[in-house]
């Protein structure tokens, strides 16, 4: 029995749909130029006000970016969109109006009508528009976005509130930065899908909820393959517009035929799911999806996929490029990213303060690579910011809950946001209600409380450390010291690894952030690229890449560590310590970082000085 992972999906109808889990045939993208204007004076309130568009703006890039065709990187804190699309409105069809993402507060109207008010900058959210449409297929949207740049209680991630970026802080996004879609559905229509793998049970568990008209008399009728190969085809009743099951699964006993059916990185089988809605004899309704059948899960200090104990190999990954910043600039570039991640011997991405573009979970998933996905941080803590970031952050776990990529959530990181976590109990209490708040949503995943230092409700203990000396890390966490030894010490940073009264109880150890070693040629930094900073500086490139295989190795000694998070992927604006440039170029031989990586520097006798290849040689000749 073997399954042929590219055979698992559809990937024509997925790798390009805007919502990957979920895919209708029918759709089309908003994406493209629509007028555009800043609202400096907050002088327009509703779409009929305004009598001048002075811009064109190429959505979905943040008009901060080139791609935008503005490339404004001032202060803004509301800007204006207008565009007209093509759709005749067809008796007993509902259309639904979709964006990806827009930051922050987005109210928008159709055809001068106000649709509703969606606060959040991560997330998605839509309108069901077809109360408004009008006759003779031109349609107007509208949008204002609300986003205050020195708004410091929101959850903002690595976006600046000065003028220019300034330390780990980078140009910020305004407005909308994700897929604006439209998608015709019938009048009762499936609404949302939720996995949930039982690897114990051989089970995959199945969500489904319905949304428009009544749905006593609809059927939903599942079909999941994989590798052509039918798993379960089963019809079920719909109860009160929902359907919840557990779908048990053959099991083959022999675990060679078992792991042919697991996901990992390693082998990332996908299941196909085709799901039909019927009423009264007639399909009313179908979406394609897909899931995966694996698990992870904490014991006796290990980190588990699929029941065995599992190293993690990640990097950073902030999810910025220099001309687009926050949205990719094309449809390859998340596959891009995550080939190369894995030929640098990788196997997963700690998702930096970013909820990353659905896009790259489905190429995480299709290609298989671990994700760690962190909260984007607020910068005060308030009572309107923790209201904030509990709400998105709800929103952010039902948006991914499915995806088999990711293995970890983080609501937290370095304290951001709860600054006195150690001496105030609002904010001990704030990170512990999170972690909380997140095992109740999905107790399938480990979830790191507070990743970096002070941990007070964690899975996983994480800790930052950036020096890039090999015998500072040994002299911290070597072999003479115990876990009790390690814990009770201060950070670098001169934070407590644990907040005081917290008593670990046998979690894995992770050094989640280490290296961010910087290296620029001269080249690069006067074209303006980058500016070479970071939490260490290389001079020439022999000496990067000694430093790169001295920590690597030091990392791999170390026993204690289940894992590491090395920064960082890419070079981002003046941050220079990516192991690759911002355009992705490798600054060495792809091999000789895998090597490295997987901590078989005997691979490669020698350091290379090769120049860097362009993408396409470096992944076509890279190992897999």
């Amino acid at each position: 029995m073997t399954f042929e992972t590219r055979d698992c999906i559809d990937l024509p109808i997925h790798n390009l749909h805007p919502r990957p889990q979920l895919c209708r045939s029918r759709w089309q993208s908003l994406n493209g130029n629509w007028r555009f204007f800043f609202d400096h004076e907050e002088r327009f309130s509703r779409p009929s006000d305004i009598t001048n568009w002075p811009l064109t703006i190429e959505v979905p890039f943040a008009p901060e970016c080139k791609r935008s065709g503005v490339a404004d990187t001032g202060f803004h804190k509301v800007c204006w969109y207008e565009r007209e699309f093509d759709w005749e409105p067809v008796p007993g069809e509902r259309l639904l109006l979709h964006f990806g993402a827009a930051d922050y507060a987005a109210k928008v109207w159709v055809n001068d009508r106000y649709m509703g008010l969606h606060e959040g900058g991560y997330t998605p959210f839509s309108f069901d528009v077809s109360s408004v449409l009008v006759g003779g297929r031109k349609q107007k949207v509208t949008v204002r976005v609300e986003d205050d740049p020195h708004d410091l209680a929101k959850p903002r991630g690595k976006q600046d509130w000065q003028l220019e970026p300034h330390s780990i802080w980078y140009p910020r996004t305004t407005g909308i930065w994700q897929t604006v879609w439209v998608e015709p559905v019938p009048d009762v229509y499936i609404d949302r899908v939720r996995w949930t793998p039982h690897l114990e049970r051989w089970e995959i568990g199945f969500e489904a909820f319905l949304a428009g008209g009544t749905a006593d008399d609809v059927h939903l009728r599942l079909k999941l393959t994989v590798g052509g190969q039918i798993l379960a085809h089963d019809m079920y009743q719909t109860i009160l517009g929902e359907v919840h099951r557990r779908i048990a699964l053959s099991d083959p006993g022999i675990d060679d035929f078992r792991n042919e059916l697991l996901w990992s990185p390693e082998k990332p089988t996908l299941m196909r799911a085709e799901l039909q809605l019927w009423r009264q004899g007639q399909c009313i309704d179908q979406v394609h999806s897909y899931t995966a059948l694996r698990s992870v899960s904490i014991q006796h200090g290990d980190f588990l996929l699929n029941g065995r104990p599992y190293y993690l190999r990640l990097i950073l990954d902030q999810g910025y490029w220099p001309d687009s910043l926050m949205t990719a600039p094309d449809d390859e570039a998340f596959k891009r990213d995550i080939d190369l991640v894995k030929a640098m011997g990788f196997n997963g991405v700690r998702k930096h303060q970013k909820i990353e573009d659905p896009q790259f979970l489905f190429w995480a998933d299709v290609k298989g690579l671990l994700v760690w996905e962190e909260m984007p941080s607020a910068y005060r803590f308030t009572h309107d910011g923790v209201e904030r970031l509990c709400r998105e952050w709800i929103d952010v776990i039902d948006r991914d809950f499915s995806h088999p990529c990711i293995v970890t959530w983080v609501p937290f990181n370095e304290s951001w946001g709860v600054p006195d976590l150690s001496e105030k109990a609002a904010h001990r209490s704030c990170v512990q209600a999170l972690y909380h708040l997140t095992k109740t949503l999905d107790p399938s995943r480990p979830v790191v409380g507070n990743d970096g230092w002070e941990s007070t409700a964690t899975d996983i203990i994480g800790i930052h450390d950036y020096d890039n000396r090999p015998e500072g890390l040994l002299e911290r966490y070597g072999p003479a010291l115990t876990v009790g030894d390690i814990l009770s010490r201060r950070s670098p940073a001169g934070r407590l690894l644990t907040v005081e009264g917290y008593a670990p109880s046998n979690q894995p150890i992770m050094l989640t952030e280490f290296g961010g070693i910087a290296f620029a040629p001269k080249d690069r930094e006067s074209s303006g690229l980058v500016k070479a900073w970071g939490y260490g500086v290389s001079n020439s490139l022999r000496e990067f890449q000694k430093k790169y295989a001295a920590l690597i190795a030091t990392i791999h000694e170390l026993k204690v560590f289940r894992g590491f998070c090395y920064t960082q992927l890419t070079d981002t604006f003046q941050e220079a310590n990516g192991l690759l440039y911002a355009d992705r170029t490798p600054k060495f031989a792809i091999a000789d970082i895998a090597s490295v990586t997987r901590g078989h520097p005997e691979e490669r006798s020698e350091i290379s000085l090769e120049e860097p290849q362009p993408q396409s040689q470096v992944l076509a000749s890279a190992p897999h």
